[in-house]
């Protein structure tokens, strides 16, 4: 059990979110910028993958498609990585 301080200000499912917060900063942040750039990455990826359906110059967008689904990997991969770390009390 953690060791409340003296004053009342905050019941203890207060405190404990609050160090929960402390140990890890900036989590919903962390994971809005992980879907943002997922997002951003398969609307890409879907992009590079028409252009390569049309027939368009099969170099450049081969390359593409492949980062575009790089940063997807990415992405999950750390959005998973988050999602593990020990959770915030609600």
């Amino acid at each position: 059990m953690v060791k409340q301080p003296q004053n009342k200000r905050f019941t203890n499912e207060q405190y404990d979110r609050l160090k929960a917060e402390a140990a890890a900063p900036y989590r919903g942040l962390r994971r809005f910028i992980y879907i943002a750039f997922g997002a951003s990455g398969f609307v890409g990826a879907l992009i590079f993958l028409a252009q390569l359906a049309a027939g368009n110059q099969a170099d450049a967008p081969l390359s593409n498609l492949a980062l575009q689904v790089g940063v997807v990997a990415l992405m999950v991969f750390l959005f998973r990585l988050d999602k593990e770390s020990p959770k915030r009390p609600r």
